[in-house]
């Protein structure tokens, strides 16, 4: 089939081996490569209740059938394997540059497992596998690593001028359970602790390179979909909106319907919006619009701090999900300070969603007096400090550094810990879009907004945010629509462009498989029950679920919502029904 190179490359970290073994056209059919490919080869190569950070874990690595093609929204990568933070399915995604060169080393997925005995990092490229030593680079932070690795590159490989880089900060090295994989300094695969399984592994990069070029089946077909998708949609609402004002200006729509998650999710609504909203960023510091590979929509904002002590700071971002973490739920006044905060977790490789969160945890915790530690809302250098301290495991920020369900255990504050499955939600209160809070507990990662992105139909009003009854039918669509996106890795940020007709076509044009919308959502189908089937295999139970009890007992004071319990058992009914799966979420066969 096209679009592919019908090849992955199986690394064995302890011998420092690799070897290259083919795929067959049938597996790639029925799983589109990306997340489908990679799923099922964690199915398949996983051992049962494997711990996460044991040499036996599986590592995946790859770029999707469209990477390496013109089309928009398609240089992105994933990374899957199973989860230090959760104890189930991991699946992260990252955009920038990488997967362009992932695309030229003629492999459609790199799985490694073992842990190397000394600290190392991989060559890939369209020659093999080649194993450096990293010891010089163990312990730089993200930023330095990639510098030094691409310098090593242009030194010692005569004609190659770049290369795609992945690699960790001191947090993956000392397994943080939510340690992120960086790239392009600012792009992270960031959730659900990938960084700290490849620190276990005792690997500190991976490099990407090559002069492979794919086929596709239709060349001059991909040619003219790209001009006439661009023609087409540069100039959509939605495609501006990002563009001149990115992510940031989710704080204003969120604040705006009460849904943004301030003070430990104790408010929907912060009183400082405008001191961190995206017109704050846009007039405080100097900001570029900036785009990944094969992008148009540019929803990156290059900003400098102009002013104050962080004057001169250099950061793509802070994105919405950063600014919620910190500006909302730990109240950090300025967006100047935000940006100083997500600085330091990219250097130190930690996901800002989760650090947001256990920061602001801990802050509860201190409050509360169940722990003995100097912080309150709104204390930017204490909370850097305690970036810091999980980052390198000193005092209370080793027990944070395992994760919310072990510091909510061991403060006894289960009931006022906010996850799902132990990663934290994202920005979008489920109290009042409904829809986010079936999507959030139903997500195989646990509390994720990218696996439906259903906070847009929800604000755009296609679907009432207080409806139940039928939302789950509309959801399990949506989910669809964007596992085939995680399958051939395109960005989210495409999903209102690319809907069923344009996948199709793309598919056809790539790869020369004709496949309706009930063809792709099948597909899709069997994705979500592998996915399924591998957290049931690991010990998921159908209370893993639901929400946490606060959202079903606490009302937002903004708006008096709650999410009732009785509520989300009916959502979660007809999300099994409309999944095909049993009343206990059980998918039908082996």
């Amino acid at each position: 089939m096209k679009g592919f190179w019908n090849r992955i490359a199986k690394v064995d970290l302890a011998g420092h081996t690799a070897a290259l073994e083919p795929l067959d056209d049938a597996l790639l059919e029925k799983t589109l490569g990306g997340k489908g490919l990679c799923t099922r080869l964690l199915l398949e190569h996983n051992p049962a209740g494997v711990d996460p950070l044991a040499p036996e874990n599986h590592i995946l690595f790859s770029a999707g059938p469209l990477a390496g093609t013109a089309l928009w929204g398609a240089c992105r990568h994933g990374v899957f394997t199973k989860s230090p933070q959760t104890g189930l399915y991991s699946e992260s995604y990252s955009g920038g540059t990488v997967a362009e060169y992932m695309a030229r080393t003629g492999l459609d997925a790199l799985m490694a497992h073992g842990a190397s005995p000394g600290p190392v990092w991989l060559e890939v490229s369209d020659q093999g596998v080649s194993f450096h030593d990293a010891k010089d680079i163990w312990g730089l932070d993200t930023f330095e690593t990639e510098d030094r690795i691409k310098a090593w590159i242009r030194e010692n490989r005569p004609g190659v001028r770049n290369c795609g880089v992945i690699c960790i900060g001191p947090a993956g090295e000392n397994g943080v359970s939510f340690a992120v994989i960086e790239n392009d300094y600012w792009r992270s695969a960031g959730r659900t602790g990938v960084g700290a399984v490849l620190g276990s592994k005792r690997v500190k990069a991976l490099a990407f390179h090559g002069q492979g070029k794919k086929e596709v089946a239709d060349p001059e077909g991909v040619k003219a979909f790209v001009r006439d998708f661009a023609k087409a949609s540069r100039d959509d609402p939605g495609v501006q909106a990002y563009k001149n004002m990115g992510t940031p200006m989710m704080v204003d729509i969120m604040s705006n319907v009460g849904s943004f998650p301030t003070r430990y999710w104790h408010k929907g609504r912060a009183s400082h919006q405008g001191a961190i909203n995206a017109d704050a960023l846009h007039s405080r510091l100097d900001v570029t619009p900036n785009a990944c590979l094969h992008c148009f929509i540019a929803c990156g904002r290059l900003s400098t701090v102009k002013e104050g002590p962080h004057k001169g700071l250099k950061i793509e971002g802070p994105e919405y999900e950063t600014i919620y973490a910190f500006g909302g739920l730990c109240e950090v006044p300025t967006i100047e300070e935000i940006a100083y905060l997500n600085d330091l977790c990219d250097r130190l490789g930690l996901d800002t969603i989760s650090a947001g969160n256990l920061a602001a945890f801990t802050i509860e915790a201190s409050r509360k007096g169940r722990i003995e530690y100097g912080i309150d809302y709104g204390e930017t250098e204490k909370i850097a400090d305690l970036l810091k301290d999980m980052a390198f495991r000193r005092g209370v920020g080793d027990l944070l550094a395992r994760g919310i369900k072990s510091a909510a255990k061991a403060w006894d504050m289960e009931e006022e810990a906010i996850h799902v499955k132990g990663l934290e939600p994202a920005g979008y209160d489920p109290r009042v879009l409904k829809g986010m809070g079936l999507a959030y507990g139903t997500s195989p990662r646990g509390a994720c907004h990218l696996r439906t992105t259903f906070y847009k139909p929800e604000l755009a009003k296609m679907i009432d945010p207080d409806q139940i009854e039928g939302k789950a039918r509309m959801l399990t669509e949506w989910e669809d629509r964007l596992t085939v996106f995680d399958s051939l890795i395109f960005c989210r940020f495409y999903r209102d462009l690319y809907q069923w007709e344009q996948l199709g076509k793309v598919i056809e044009l790539v790869t020369g498989l004709r496949l309706d919308r009930d063809g792709m959502r099948a597909i899709a189908r069997g994705v979500s029950d592998d996915t399924r089937r591998f957290n049931l295999r690991e010990g998921l139970d159908p209370a893993d679920d639901h929400l946490p009890v606060r959202f079903y007992r606490e009302k937002l004071p903004e708006t008096g919502k709650v999410i009732g319990r009785e509520q989300m058992l009916q959502l979660l009914k007809e999300y099994y029904e409309a999944r095909g799966w049993d009343e206990e979420g059980r998918p039908p066969g082996p």
